[in-house]
């Protein structure tokens, strides 16, 4: 009975093994048997294929839906713990990482009740690159009257959400084609010194325009908006473009005009831009035709501005330059350039944002002397100024004393009359003085053990010549 009862125990555990062993099976059971159904079920129906090539065959110009496609595409690749085979790439933060699309990779999708898929071809050369990308579109032809026209619709629609979520880029034009690089720039219409009221209005009417698209087809207008930023160097024109792209969140497209071929490639460049993005020409003037080497004609800028060929909508145009007197006013006109925006050098209004922004400082006893050379005509670029109070940072007050001191100097070498400065611990730049500021600030940034060190030093030149003692004045307590 005792031998009886151990096999009865046995052979209940095995049998619990065995339904354990086939429950757990069942899962790749049913996968297999999906598949054979899936198998044979294509075998009885007519498919019809639709081909997304990169490249158009006639212009060789970016196909914008191919790169639709792609981001829909890359929205279904499966999550990495659900991935059999798939590449990994970095994603936007610095621990992610991300499944891509692999040459020849298989991506199934279902619409409506209709089975799809996609194959993502890649053709390469005996050296291994790439000569062509494109996408396969495989579907049962009896769906296609049923789901095509939604089906595009609905990729059109997911990947438009999708580009509103991603990072920016800045795009360089280099043989032939746009390169795509991360746009990181912190730039925004807060950290801009403008005019309060211009930046006011020029974000108003940035705000408009984002909602302009029903009213510029109404009117029969390309959607888009330009701009021509003049005035001296430094004087903020590239920040506010960074502060436009981050606030419309468009990617750059940057266009160096003197990498343009010919007139050809310069509608080429055009063509392969994408809505919703801010293309910018700076330094206009330099690639005026008849005024310099440029290599494009006076038509071809002109067309590249606002011709047949700049059709696609949502996108703001910048042109940059230092002076527009020498610039032909057929480039100038309304709807080539809608507005103009004058970018001067520093003011003392522009003075007080620069020192609120870096010294954190809004008032100061030292802002009436400031504010007295500036009446007086003393003139800095803003990029000038902020980068003395950049390095000076950790003093407001020797920061301040810099820029009194940077601007007395202007003044002189521009041979205007400045007035007397009353506090006696601001006089006119010397060499000494300005080194005094240069060890100031080299100081200020050491580490704590190595200030100890100097003092150390410092005492033992004590003992020195009263030459090297002189030096060690520059030294301010």
């Amino acid at each position: 009975m005792l031998v009886f009862d151990s096999f009865l125990a046995c052979f209940s555990i095995s049998c619990l093994i065995f339904l354990l062993r086939l429950f757990l099976h069942r899962t790749a059971l049913i996968h297999v048997v999906r598949k054979w159904a899936e198998w044979i079920d294509d075998r009885l129906h007519v498919h019809q294929h639709f081909k997304v090539p990169e490249l158009t065959d006639s212009t060789q110009q970016e196909n914008q839906f191919y790169r639709r496609v792609s981001l829909y595409l890359n929205s279904l690749l499966p999550a990495l713990e659900d991935s059999d085979f798939t590449n990994l790439v970095a994603g936007r933060k610095p621990n992610d990482i991300l499944p891509s699309l692999d040459d020849d990779q298989v991506i199934r999708d279902t619409f409506l009740g209709a089975r799809l898929s996609w194959v993502n071809q890649i053709k390469r050369d005996d050296r291994n690159q790439v000569v062509s990308r494109s996408f396969l579109l495989r579907f049962k032809k009896k769906d296609k009257r049923r789901i095509l026209e939604p089906y595009f619709h609905h990729i059109h629609t997911v990947s438009e959400d999708i580009e509103q979520r991603k990072e920016l880029r800045i795009h360089y034009y280099s043989n032939g084609k746009w390169k795509p690089v991360p746009f990181n720039h912190p730039a925004s219409f807060d950290s801009l010194v403008i005019d309060p009221d211009l930046k006011t209005k020029i974000q108003s009417e940035l705000e408009t325009f984002l909602n302009s698209k029903q009213y510029y087809n109404k009117l029969g207008r390309v959607w888009k908006r330009s701009y021509l930023l003049y005035g001296p160097s430094g004087t903020g024109k590239s920040s506010f473009i960074a502060a436009v792209a981050n606030f419309l969140e468009y990617d750059v497209y940057n266009v160096n005009l003197s990498q343009v071929v010919d007139d050809a490639d310069l509608n080429a460049l055009l063509l392969q831009t994408s809505s919703k993005s801010l293309i910018v020409v700076e330094d206009l003037d330099r690639y005026v035709p008849g005024k310099s080497r440029a290599r494009i004609s006076s038509s071809g800028l002109l067309n590249f501005m606002d011709g047949i060929l700049n059709f696609q909508g949502e996108r703001i145009m910048i042109f940059t330059t230092n002076c527009k007197d020498g610039i032909d006013l057929a480039l100038l006109r309304p709807g080539r350039i809608d507005v103009h925006i004058y970018f001067p050098m520093c003011d003392f209004n522009s003075f007080k944002s620069l020192a609120s922004n870096y010294l954190g400082v809004k008032e100061h006893k030292l802002f009436p002397q400031v504010e007295e050379i500036f009446q007086s005509g003393a003139t800095m670029s803003p990029a000038e100024i902020s980068e003395l109070m950049l390095v000076n940072r950790s003093s407001p007050s020797r920061a301040l004393k810099s820029v009194i001191s940077a601007l007395l100097l202007s003044s002189k070498n521009a041979g205007k009359v400045v007035p007397m400065v009353c506090d006696s611990a601001v006089s006119p730049p010397t060499p000494r003085s300005m080194a005094e500021d240069a060890v100031h600030a080299w100081k200020e940034n050491m580490p704590k053990e190595i200030r100890k060190l100097y003092g150390l030093l410092r005492l033992k030149s004590c003992k020195r010549p009263a030459s090297i003692d002189d030096e060690s004045q520059m030294i301010e307590r």
